[in-house]
């Protein structure tokens, strides 16, 4: 491994405390009269232990690998990563409504959870090969084919909270220096999709035309070339706008239009499609600010929200250890992300800083999405909590992104 490798202890410490702090609230969430033991196979909190386990074993080969050996083949790994998404669709099984895991007896592997990794490996080297040129818009848009394939594959499983991820890639790209211009206009075309599923399209067409008429207004001596690009740009929007419905009706499966207008308030289901969230939220609600104590939460045991000990994990949290417990997750992944958002910048080349960013843009956009969707504000995606939910391929996805760019920073002396 070289004299000089060093892995990050601070960063390898947060990643087991999480892990560990994830196992204790997993434990508590599938506790029940049939457990014989902490490490009991027949229960899920014993299969997650084992799945930490082997996650060891995965951080050894990680660390043991060369760390120009993940430049060399990120372009092939990330070409696999390509191939086991797309054999899903001859050899994949269904589980939960979505085609995204390949099973082998009674495990399961979910390939999405290993493409952010490869996602990130081959955005690294195609960024760092063509070093500053990210201005170019042919460069931008080989690099937004780079993002966009794996996800176009991963919505049609239909799985669209992995493929909202990839997002995150945005993050990279904005520090090596892409125009924020295409920020604004992703936040642009989010702001307008959610308000014309709220308000309707005409409301929004008025709203545009009066923030255009401003614009205009304001910038009436500049030459008529800039007006026209406000007129055309504004003209889009509204097209864009009266688009929606179509996209929504069309596009987006009954559940996820159902989830959407819950979170509008544009439905009322507690029993239905909603019940998730609504015990998930009483969950949170009842903890107050120390909460009701390791495993003695009321609707942990009583089995109120379901798949507790997957995506609303979050909820057990807030239930058996209150606002204190869950404002310290919270800064265990705000600590954790500037963290490597740090390393980030301290890299000595290109490649192993834009993987950082990946790392740091990919596990902030998984906390954000899945607290705001276990507190109510934001449909359910199906989005984990990064070393937190249980699954053996979340956990081990995670564990990979993580423990590649460990071992380039502990490399950045040699390379």
């Amino acid at each position: 491994m070289g004299k000089s490798f060093l892995p990050d202890w601070f960063t390898i410490f947060l990643y087991l405390i999480l892990v560990l702090f994830g196992w204790i609230n997993i434990y508590s969430a599938s506790l029940n009269d049939a457990a014989t033991g902490f490490f009991d196979m027949n229960q899920i909190y014993g299969k997650q232990a084992l799945w930490i386990g082997l996650s060891l074993v995965l951080i050894v080969i990680m660390l043991s690998l060369e760390a120009k050996f993940y430049y060399r083949f990120s372009s092939i790994i990330y070409l696999v990563s390509l191939l086991s998404l797309l054999g899903l669709f001859i050899f994949g099984k269904t589980i939960s409504g979505a085609t995204s895991w390949y099973s082998f007896g009674s495990f399961s592997l979910q390939p999405s959870e290993f493409a952010k990794a490869a996602t990130a490996l081959a955005l690294a080297k195609y960024l760092s090969d063509i070093q500053i040129n990210i201005k170019s818009f042919k460069n931008q848009l080989s690099a937004f084919l780079i993002i966009a394939l794996p996800a176009l594959i991963i919505i049609p499983q239909p799985d669209p909270g992995s493929a909202l991820v990839y997002l995150a890639f945005f993050f990279p790209l904005y520090r090596e220096g892409l125009s924020g211009l295409y920020l604004i206009l992703g936040f642009s075309l989010l702001f307008i999709f959610v308000f014309t599923l709220a308000v309707g399209s005409l409301w929004v067409s008025v709203g545009i035309v009066g923030i255009a008429l401003l614009i205009l207004f304001f910038n009436r001596k500049k030459k008529r070339k800039h007006i026209s690009r406000y007129v055309f740009l504004g003209g889009l929007a509204i097209l864009f706008s009266l688009s929606v419905n179509y996209i929504f009706e069309n596009v987006f499966e009954q559940r996820h239009r159902d989830r959407f207008n819950l979170v509008l308030g544009k439905e009322v289901d507690s029993k239905g499609i909603g019940y998730n969230t609504d015990q998930s939220e009483i969950a949170i609600g009842s903890g107050g600010l120390w909460g009701k104590g390791w495993t003695k939460g009321t609707q942990t045991k009583g089995g109120f929200v379901p798949e507790q000990h997957t995506d609303y994990i979050f909820s057990t949290v807030g239930e058996e250890w209150g606002f204190v417990g869950s404002a310290t997750l919270t800064l265990l992944f705000v600590i954790l992300i500037i963290r490597l958002i740090v390393l980030a910048e301290r890299q000595k080349n290109q490649f192993s800083r834009i993987y950082g960013y990946s790392v740091a843009g990919i596990l902030f956009i998984h906390f954000a999405i899945n607290v705001a969707m276990v507190i109510g504000i934001f449909p359910t995606v199906g989005i984990p909590l990064p070393f937190f939910s249980y699954g053996g391929s979340s956990l081990w996805g995670f564990t990979v992104l993580l423990f590649i760019f460990i071992r380039l920073d502990a490399a950045r002396q040699e390379i």
